[in-house]
């Protein structure tokens, strides 16, 4: 298949593929939503459903998995605000069917940046790595 908008669906079925115990993770999670409340992302946003750590894998990863890595350049924009700035891996999810969802979201960061889709700090942040430097 070929290369649309910088994204290349065979690279990350590949990727998938590598990982196919997460598809797996993903039809298991039954939504109970006992990992929101371990989130302290999704509890500081006023209970807001998309920092709640099962949306955040089903709508990124499930959806490379729904899509077998069909996804669009804007698709991949999308799932960068989810797996990037509202969460930060910090292991604190909780799920009693034992899923690993900061797995799945890592996952989808490496997914995500394969295909040049990545965080980028802002002016203010870059200024504030820079004065911590010089300090």
């Amino acid at each position: 298949m070929a290369v649309v908008n910088g994204v290349d669906p065979d690279e990350i079925r590949k990727l998938l593929d590598q990982k196919k115990h997460m598809e797996v993770f993903l039809s298991v999670c039954v939504s109970c939503g006992m990992c929101a409340d371990s989130c302290f992302l999704y509890v500081n946003h006023n209970k807001d459903p998309s920092y709640m750590p099962s949306y955040k894998a089903v709508h990124s990863l499930g959806k490379m998995y729904r899509k077998k890595g069909k996804v669009t350049r804007e698709e991949l924009e999308e799932m960068k605000e989810l797996v990037y700035k509202k969460c930060v891996l910090c292991t604190r999810c909780y799920c009693p069917v034992g899923i690993s969802i900061p797995g799945m979201i890592a996952w989808a960061r490496n997914i995500c940046r394969s295909q040049g889709v990545f965080r980028e700090y802002d002016e203010r942040d870059s200024e504030n790595i820079e004065m911590k430097q010089h300090v």
